[in-house]
């Protein structure tokens, strides 16, 4: 209860109302005084500077969630899918090993499906094969990751135009009332912070998700490369 009474004379004493009733009475207000300060920074921000981050932000994050889901879906059980492939080659059944290769989502399968068009001809024309639809892959599950470094780049930029502006607007104010007083160059400079801030924010999200995307795949392609090496083994152990 003391706990209790502290938090919420902290809240108050911050400017978050409150309700003394109890906590489930605390938390929507809580909640509701975030949303109306966010909602007075956005369009004290300006809408137009302001729009265009939230614009960037959402773009930026749907291209992430793209990539995540892709990502996600073409990563398979490699190792139960080679020994697959190994039985089928043992059994001297190609197609049934082509089937299940057509069959299986990934960059791995589509590698092996390859090597297996090419299994009657000689070890370096498989070699080849695997590095040349490597390669395709390796542009497949990096799509769009210039898109994401675009926004990642647009979104302070726009933040520090906003800033440029609201400086601009300040300066106005100053030339119309011929005084410098804080008051007059406020307006100005709250655009100026918000907007800089606004992009900054975006940026940094943009940029997590942008590096565990990247890593993601950098633990793909170590895999591809990987099971590339064992997908020739077991061409040339059961050709």
């Amino acid at each position: 209860m003391i706990l209790f009474e502290f938090i919420t004379n902290l809240l108050i004493e911050e400017g978050v109302p409150a309700v003394l009733g109890g906590a489930d009475e605390l938390l929507p207000e809580a909640v509701g005084g975030l949303h109306g300060f966010l909602k007075t920074r956005f369009i004290e921000g300006s809408a137009l500077f302001m729009g265009s981050i939230a614009l960037v932000m959402i773009v930026g994050l749907s291209f992430c969630l793209e990539r995540i889901i892709y990502l996600s879906l073409v990563q398979i059980n490699t190792k139960k899918f080679l020994s697959e492939t190994g039985a089928f080659l043992q059994r001297k059944d190609v197609e049934g090993a082509l089937a299940l290769a057509r069959n299986t989502r990934g960059p791995v399968a589509s590698i092996c499906y390859q090597a297996l068009l090419r299994m009657d001809q000689s070890v370096e024309v498989i070699d080849r094969s695997i590095t040349s639809f490597g390669s395709v892959q390796v542009g497949l599950l990096e799509k769009n990751l210039s898109w994401i470094t675009l926004f990642i780049t647009i979104a302070p930029a726009l933040g520090f135009l906003g800033t440029v502006t609201g400086m601009i607007q300040a300066f106005d104010n100053i030339q119309q009332y011929g005084d410098i007083s804080p008051t007059i160059i406020a307006a100005g400079m709250k655009v100026a912070l918000i907007t800089t801030v606004a992009g900054l924010i975006v940026a940094i999200i943009l940029q997590l998700f942008y590096s565990y995307i990247v890593n993601k795949v950098e633990g793909i392609v170590n895999s591809m490369e990987d099971d590339s090496i064992k997908i020739v083994d077991l061409i040339m152990k059961y050709k």
